[in-house]
């Protein structure tokens, strides 16, 4: 089975920072891409940054020049380092991989983390 864990959410004042982790384990084939989605209170799930095993990178415009996505692909590791975080940015933060597992190599599927809670507040 695969199974992703993140940890590294919590609370923190505007202006500061947190630095988000998460790891993929279990029988895997190959890992595509790694990403960070959020979901705030009464809000749809949206994207924060997506990064490709190549290197690739994607944000949100509302995190671009704050955020920085990086990862260890030999580790199966992705990093989200939040700088200038603001209250808007209160949410769940969702660790997402796009992968093929070991038992069904053919098959390319999401998988999801359980989520870490990050808020921010005076």
């Amino acid at each position: 089975q695969v199974q992703l864990v993140e940890s590294g959410g919590g609370l923190v004042q505007p202006g500061g920072s947190l630095r988000l982790s998460c790891a993929a384990s279990g029988n895997i084939f190959r890992i595509y891409a790694m990403g960070w989605y959020r979901q705030a209170p009464g809000k749809s799930r949206e994207l924060v940054a997506t990064i490709t095993t190549g290197g690739s990178t994607n944000y949100a415009d509302s995190v671009k020049g704050r955020f920085t996505i990086s990862s260890d692909s030999a580790k199966n590791t992705v990093w989200l380092q939040m700088n200038s975080l603001k209250p808007e940015d209160t949410a769940v933060y969702y660790c997402n991989a796009d992968l093929s597992p070991g038992s069904s190599w053919w098959l390319q599927s999401d998988y999801w983390g359980q989520g870490t809670q990050v808020t921010v507040s005076s």
